[in-house]
């Protein structure tokens, strides 16, 4: 097993969406970058790349966003998954999950990608289901009204938002704490009520 690590975090290119719930994904990855002073840069994968090691003499972290809409992060994924030889299991990927509660983080690997098309694409260009995912709960809508692709595409509410930096911060841990030791020991941290 490599210790290169892909942690792609998934949302759409922009302004107009970079605070939306959709775009998560992005604020973790930037959040890790930070965490090991590495810049985002262009990059022929069609992604944003920035490259570190956790911790001295840590795993090697290549932190990416799709410069593709949400629903063709596969193509990215895929290219930086050749380009650094890397097989589906150094692979997470980071993203908002309707189906959990917001402030809430769910971690797995392979499955279902429950309708998230992001999560469907990347399957097809990996040609697996078998990566990590880091499930960024972001809730659905309030009521029954409102479609579940216009909630996403909406920033978070002003409440949310106070939790925000905490919730990227948690999201953050479960990535760092995954690589550093393994799947059931960051999901018995993380999976844990609040």
């Amino acid at each position: 097993m490599s210790n290169t690590w892909l942690v792609v975090g998934l949302g759409n290119p922009g302004p107009d969406y970079s605070r939306t719930r959709h775009n998560i994904g992005f604020m973790v990855v930037e959040e890790l970058a930070a965490r090991i002073s590495a810049s985002f840069r262009s990059n022929k994968s069609r992604a944003l790349v920035a490259e570190g090691r956790l911790g001295a003499g840590g795993p090697k972290l290549v932190l990416a966003k799709p410069q593709t809409f949400m629903n063709l992060s596969g193509g990215p994924t895929a290219a930086l998954t050749k380009f650094f030889d890397l097989s589906a299991e150094n692979v997470i990927v980071v993203h908002d999950e309707i189906d959990i509660p917001f402030d809430q983080i769910k971690l797995k690997i392979g499955g279902g990608e429950g309708g998230h098309n992001g999560l469907r694409d990347i399957s097809r260009a990996l040609g697996t289901k078998d990566y990590y995912r880091v499930r960024v709960g972001v809730g659905r809508p309030p009521g029954s009204q409102g479609s579940a692709a216009n909630h996403v595409l909406k920033e978070f509410s002003t409440v949310e938002k106070k939790e925000l930096p905490l919730l990227i911060q948690d999201a953050a841990d479960a990535v760092e704490l995954l690589i550093s030791s393994d799947l059931l020991t960051a999901q018995q941290r993380f999976h844990a009520p609040k």
